[in-house]
């Protein structure tokens, strides 16, 4: 799938919603199901490189198995009951509801390892306490659910696209539809095309550098971050000898309520 049929399979799911929520949450709620999809079929890929067939996923991928579960963790940080997995979900068919959402984005935050909870807590917050907003009922939630679901079912999560993919989508719900959402708190949206020019600058000058160590305090969706890494390991020929360091989220300060990230690495060293 090419970044047109991308586009336009994007703009179809928000089109879905249309009517049921402001264009400016789109990507909270779209971005949310594609995330859990990628999660979701990373964890069967996964299990199929480990010699699980899939016919014997509903028999075995269960939470009560605890070894399982430690194994599943243990490389992805996560672990997803079959009952839960997005692929489940579309079989389900007319027997699906909103309710198998909320239950498998409550097991989720159960099930992530201790040792990622930093990286996937809260992750899917948002998604998760604003599904009532797309009905009156738990009918219309389940019916935009069911068509978001389907709409979305085949966009390409192997890695084998030439791009990224989850970037390229955020990218495009921010200036399609959110752009101007988080001006009033002082964020703002870089554009792509100014994101490669800034890009190809930057790798210029950092010509003849043996390792390259990039900071972004305001990461945002760290597309910015790649396009940089990509530019300069175009000119370096390794991209091994690139360091990231986005500014990474802690939390939210309970006396202001804003968000705090972390203090900026020491690049001097």
């Amino acid at each position: 799938m090419n970044k047109q049929q991308l586009a336009a399979k994007i703009w179809q799911s928000a089109n879905a919603m249309r009517s049921k929520i402001e264009a400016n949450e789109y990507k909270d709620y779209i971005l949310g199901f594609i995330f859990y999809k990628f999660l979701s079929d990373s964890e069967e890929q996964f299990l199929l490189k480990n010699q699980m067939e899939r016919k014997d996923f509903a028999a075995v991928l269960v939470e009560d198995d605890r070894d399982l579960v430690t194994f599943v963790q243990g490389d992805l940080g996560y672990f997803i009951e079959y009952k839960h997995l997005y692929s489940t979900w579309l079989a389900s068919g007319a027997d699906f509801n909103v309710g198998d959402v909320r239950d498998a984005l409550s097991a989720f935050e159960r099930n992530i390892s201790p040792t990622h909870k930093a990286l996937f807590g809260g992750i899917f917050n948002t998604l998760q306490t604003g599904l009532s907003n797309l009905g009156r009922n738990a009918t219309e939630q389940t019916k935009a659910i069911r068509e978001l679901l389907k709409l979305i079912r085949d966009i390409p999560m192997d890695g084998r696209q030439g791009y990224d993919v989850l970037g390229f989508i955020y990218e495009y719900l921010i200036s399609n539809f959110a752009a101007n959402a988080g001006k009033k708190a002082g964020e703002f949206y870089t554009p792509h095309e100014v994101s490669l020019l800034m890009s190809r600058i930057i790798a210029k000058h950092l010509a003849g550098r043996s390792e390259i160590q990039i900071y972004d305090p305001t990461s945002g969706s760290g597309s910015l971050l790649l396009n940089i890494g990509q530019a300069v390991a175009h000119r370096l020929g390794d991209p091994d000898r690139i360091k990231y360091y986005p500014r990474r989220f802690i939390g939210e300060c309970r006396r202001c309520g804003r968000r705090v990230g972390e203090s900026a690495p020491d690049l001097a060293g």
